[in-house]
């Protein structure tokens, strides 16, 4: 039973150690995207490579240009 209990532990280290590599190198990528907020409280998101984006992003890379953010 304790066997079973270390393998068990041992695989569950290693699979969070591949979640948080796999998290780190794919799901972590900073990918653009638009968000627009309406007055009644509704919300639609549009990814960075949609058309639809482009001018908002235009915009907002001319304001960070002009005003950059310290990360």
């Amino acid at each position: 039973m304790k066997r079973i209990l270390k393998l068990f532990g041992f695989l569950s280290l290693i699979g969070s150690a591949a979640a948080g590599v796999y998290y780190y190198f794919f799901v972590r990528q900073e990918k653009p995207q638009v968000e627009l907020y309406f007055d009644d409280g509704s919300m639609l998101a549009l990814q960075g490579s949609a058309p639809e984006a482009a001018p908002f992003l235009g915009v907002a890379d001319d304001i960070l240009a002009k005003s950059p953010v310290m990360v």
